[in-house]
């Protein structure tokens, strides 16, 4: 960089609060979607086995036709949101009879591709910012330009990988825990200025040096939607600072009941801090939703998931080096179930553990099935309706 240090800049640390978000337009995707009383999200399935490590037979694709199928349904039933995972793993994934996530389409791309097929739900893109080659004015000009596709219907998961093995798979040791969001805080923040700031940027900040940078497209809603994923201290400090909607796991497990008595004091802590930074945001949990006419074929369906686990994939995912929090307490066994939380039962107890998980802070739930096509028709026949009645959805 040929820029004398006299004229760079540094990051200060109160520049990190985020002064311009979509919230501030009445009539944004984002304010339009945060008017519901309950957020409904879809967790589209971009890996193969979706969330579910479990041989029992099922159409589940990843696919992106079928992915693009389950979101334009989602989109016709009203959901708010759709996205999916991002992964980078090794060849099999996470092996089994499956080969459990072994070949999984980008987020990022596959996001993009969903914005221009889609009009109405609001498509998020999950990225590790911190891997391989990403700079900060690359995803602000690649942002500002799906923004421009999606007419303001696009954002950002920001993923700091807590993965040991994909961070080596880049040739890179893994970043030390509170360090990465240090790192993507001023990733960010940097995203933001160039996303907002009329003049040319040069700064010189701790970890991303810039010098003459600009973007022209502008985002239609002052920036891009912003979300992560956290139950750390220092990821709700990043969440509170940044992010629109944190997306977190139940302190307490799988079960509906644990979750509902461990989520208010988790939740209360992410709103409280965001209030700290005069933000407002939202949190969103993803339940797996095993939904029949009757509590009794409900949990039989539960069962045979559970009976067909691909008990290999189920290991190997439990076992895979992680220093993430908010994946605490969770049993390994539950994954070929799958979710953060699994809400099972009939149309109208679904409906109660969702107005239960609105009592505990849940301001919204990134739904995950087993069958996604099949299940998703039935949830928007039979239990969208009761959201309806209940006063969960308008």
């Amino acid at each position: 960089m040929s820029a004398s240090p006299a004229s760079r800049r540094a990051i200060s640390p109160e520049a990190g609060v985020s002064r311009v978000s979509q919230l501030d337009f009445p009539d944004s995707p984002l304010s339009k979607a945060f008017r519901q009383p309950l957020l409904l999200g879809l967790f589209v399935p971009l890996q193969a086995g979706g969330w579910s490590a479990s041989t029992l037979e099922r159409g589940t694709s990843w696919h992106f036709d079928y992915n693009k199928c389950v979101t334009l349904e989602a989109e016709r039933q009203g959901f708010d949101l759709a996205f999916g995972l991002a992964q980078w793993l090794g060849k099999g994934g996470y092996h089994g009879l499956t080969q459990h996530h072994g070949i999984s389409l980008d987020s990022f791309v596959a996001g993009n591709a969903l914005a221009a097929v889609t009009s109405r739900i609001i498509i998020i893109s999950s990225i590790h910012i911190l891997y391989g080659p990403w700079h900060p004015l690359h995803l602000a000009k690649f942002g500002s330009t799906i923004d421009h596709i999606a007419e303001g219907r696009w954002g950002i998961n920001v993923v700091t990988g807590h993965r040991e093995r994909e961070h080596r798979r880049f040739g890179k040791a893994q970043i030390e825990h509170d360090l990465r969001y240090a790192m993507s805080d001023e990733f960010v923040e940097i995203l933001q200025r160039l996303w907002t700031q009329d003049e040319e940027i040069t700064l010189q900040g701790g970890h991303w040096e810039l010098e003459g940078a600009y973007v022209g497209v502008r985002p239609k809603y002052g920036r891009p939607i912003v979300v992560n994923a956290t139950g750390s201290a220092a990821g709700i400090d990043f969440a509170a600072r940044h992010s629109d909607i944190v997306f977190t796991t139940s302190p307490g497990g799988y079960e509906i009941a644990r979750a509902v008595e461990t989520l208010p004091a988790l939740t209360r802590q992410i709103k409280d801090r965001a209030q700290d930074y005069g933000r407002t945001i939202k949190t969103l949990i993803n339940p797996t939703i095993i939904c029949r006419e009757t509590e009794a074929e409900a949990i039989a369906y539960r069962d045979a998931i559970a009976d067909h686990a691909d008990v290999e994939a189920v290991a190997n995912f439990g076992a895979e080096p992680s220093d993430a929090h908010a994946w605490r307490g969770h049993r390994r066994t539950d994954r070929a179930v799958g979710g953060n939380v699994q809400v099972v039962g009939s149309p109208e107890q679904v409906v109660d553990q969702l107005l239960q998980l609105k009592a505990a802070g849940v301001d919204g739930i990134q739904i995950s099935f087993y069958d996604f096509e099949p299940e998703l028709a039935f949830f928007g026949e039979r239990v969208i309706p009761l959201l309806k009645e209940a006063g969960l959805r308008a």
